[in-house]
């Protein structure tokens, strides 16, 4: 385990990639227990479980967002630090890192009004029931009450990572996970609280997890250390971050808009039933593209630092050998969920109907979930190098461009107005796939030339 972020810049990139890209993906799995977990016990609920997934799987579009803000200030200061450190500036890297803490603050502050008082409003707009809206709004403002420690967590989880210390930052997720696994079924179950119990957990565990984190970038072991003096902030600094963090910003952001479409959509054309079998197919993606993104979390610092350090044959080395682990894990897992795909779904509902509902969605949806490897890891990249503006353009590509028109325009063809909704997604998947791995391939030596 690389100690010090100038141990990457030698030795081995596959070691160094596997040293740093296994605790980040062990931590995005974790970090998605914190929703999963909730959505799995939720679906057992005796009696109501299938109503109260369903309202639960309508707060997504905000959870999205709030996750967006966090990764604004995690995913585009942390880029900026590891090519700060690279230059031997760790001075700057440090008031990158605490300028991106007081965003967080910031955002904290007015996501929390915001949402929870339009909760309600929101909610039915995104499509809930009079079954389902009860369960939706108890869910949500509890969550949104304790918004702040989910963007601590997510939004300075990426610095400790950038830093070499991917191990702290997995514990960081498996601390407030096992704590929520544990008070889940005490609160939903033992205390009868329901899907508020739910939220309450999530809200505690995560709380936990953002105590830790701070602790150890204030007084642990960091090398970058967040200080008081620094949190002042800069447009010098503040700038760079959003220009480098809005493609990653737009693809979270726009997974809230795309949540909207797909679930409007769906309870428009197949009511209920299908908009529960979304909540189930949303959470099966994130089985293959959060542990995508942990994969590129980890190639991140190496690219960025040899990046800033102007060592281009390891900045491909790093970049080519995450790519072939993300398209394998992509390729692997859709056969997986094309063969098997009610071992999925059976995971988050006993309901014999919504199981065979789930089970023929999935097989349409995730058709072309092989191709996010090669999306992915390239639009990473773009980051992982600094490139603000092309990173955004690819960003937008597959969602705005492609996924959010196909889901309005395809039921336009088609009889069976669902099986056009759910195609949508394969559609785009493979579409903006090509264009991005193709423009990447084209662009990368040009980039690394003007660094040189």
């Amino acid at each position: 385990m690389p100690k010090t972020s100038r141990d990457l810049g030698a030795g081995s990139i596959p070691k160094l990639l596997a040293q740093l890209a296994i605790p980040a993906v062990i931590a995005q799995i974790i970090n998605l227990l914190y929703n999963i977990v909730d959505r799995i016990y939720i679906g057992h609920i005796p009696e109501v479980g299938t109503a109260a997934l369903t309202g639960v799987g309508l707060f997504m579009p905000i959870l999205m967002l709030i996750n967006a803000f966090a990764m604004l200030a995690g995913s585009g200061g942390a880029p900026l630090a590891a090519i700060a450190m690279g230059q031997k500036d760790n001075s700057k890297a440090e008031r990158i890192m605490a300028n991106c803490f007081s965003l967080l603050l910031v955002f904290a502050a007015v996501l929390t009004t915001v949402f929870y008082l339009f909760a309600p409003k929101l909610l039915t707009l995104f499509g809930a029931s009079d079954a389902t809206l009860g369960y939706a709004v108890g869910y949500a403002r509890i969550y949104i009450l304790g918004s702040v420690t989910v963007l601590v967590v997510m939004g300075m989880n990426p610095f400790v990572t950038t830093q070499g210390f991917a191990k702290i930052s997995m514990l960081t997720t498996i601390i407030g996970a096992g704590i929520n696994i544990v008070l889940d079924p005490i609160f939903i179950f033992a205390l009868d609280m329901g899907v508020k119990g739910a939220a309450l957990a999530t809200v505690i565990s995560q709380a936990v997890g953002a105590v830790w984190i701070l602790r150890f970038l204030t007084r642990g072991g960091s090398t970058l250390k967040l200080r008081r003096e620094n949190m002042k902030l800069s447009g010098e600094i503040v700038g760079p971050v959003f220009a480098l963090g809005v493609s990653t910003f737009v693809m979270l952001s726009t997974e809230s808009l795309l949540s909207v479409s797909f679930t409007s959509s769906l309870s428009r054309y197949g009511g209920d039933i299908a908009v529960g079998a979304m909540t189930i197919i949303t959470s099966i993606s994130q089985l293959v593209t959060m542990p995508l993104q942990g994969i590129c979390q980890g190639g991140q610092p190496i690219v960025s630092y040899n990046y800033g350090a102007g060592n281009s044959e390891r900045v491909k080395k790093a970049f080519f050998t995450e790519f072939g682990v993300c398209v394998g894990y992509a390729a692997l897992f859709w056969g997986l969920l094309m063969v098997v795909p009610q071992l999925f779904v059976s995971i988050f509902t006993d309901d014999t109907a919504l199981i065979d509902y789930a089970v023929w969605a999935v097989r349409i949806y995730m058709a072309g979930i092989f191709a996010t490897g090669f999306q992915i890891s390239c639009q990473q990249s773009f980051v992982a190098l600094g490139q603000a503006k092309i990173s955004l353009l690819m960003a937008c590509l597959r969602k705005i461009v492609l996924l959010i028109p196909l889901i309005f325009v395809l039921p336009l063809f088609f009889e069976n107005k669902v099986f056009a909704v759910f195609l949508a997604e394969p559609v785009s998947d493979i579409l903006a796939a090509a264009v991005t791995t193709t423009m990447f391939f084209t662009r990368l030596n040009r980039i690394l030339e003007k660094r040189v």
